[in-house]
């Protein structure tokens, strides 16, 4: 390469950069940088107080008893079906992955007979109320630390209600409802042609 095409590629090198800083030195002068008393649009921002409200106020929606008096027995066994390869709910069946749910609903925690349930289950103790059944049925590993079940959880609060529903309706003498849910039932069997 002789020295007259190094220099082309050096002039042309140096051309380009000329021209860069040129038109970046060109559009400083153009467009001036005005700062703004106000935005044109305003952007409004949550604060992590006012994030923390809404959260609190998607989380109330429904009570779990409301959501219980509206529910059937009919729609909780079609969503339980994601729970039939672990759970069997036959009077005296057997023990799958998971323990039978025959009379689930009000009965100790841990204490189907024939099944190892976890440290994590056996320590909680207490009885499984309409609020428990709802918490585990969410997500079975916050409400019990180290349990066995592997189920990620039903995020639908309509779903939680309609399996406990179901499972409730698995007992020869189904646990009274919550006094709110056994209101709104009681007011839907009232025929309004009977009533004067």
């Amino acid at each position: 390469m002789n020295s007259f095409e190094i220099n082309k590629i050096v002039m042309a090198f140096l051309l380009t950069i000329l021209v860069v800083f040129g038109i970046s030195g060109l559009t400083e002068i153009v467009y001036e940088d005005h700062e703004l008393e106000s935005n044109a649009y305003p952007i409004e921002v949550k604060t992590a107080e006012a994030a923390s409200d809404d959260a609190d106020e998607e989380e109330q929606g429904p009570t779990l008893a409301s959501l219980l008096a509206a529910s059937s027995a009919d729609k909780g066994e079609k969503v339980f079906k994601k729970c039939k390869a672990c759970h069997t709910v036959d009077n005296g069946g057997k023990n799958l992955v998971g323990p039978n749910l025959w009379n689930v609903v009000g009965r100790a925690k841990g204490s189907v007979e024939g099944f190892a349930y976890s440290g994590g289950m056996t320590a909680k103790g207490g009885d499984w109320s309409y609020e428990d059944l709802d918490a585990f049925l969410k997500k079975p590993k916050d409400f019990i630390d180290g349990t066995k079940m592997s189920f990620a959880g039903l995020k639908k609060p309509a779903d939680r209600a309609a399996i406990i529903a179901y499972l409730r309706s698995l007992s020869d003498a189904p646990m009274n409802l919550p006094a709110e849910a056994a209101e709104t039932v009681d007011a839907a069997e009232v025929d309004p042609a009977t009533v004067d």
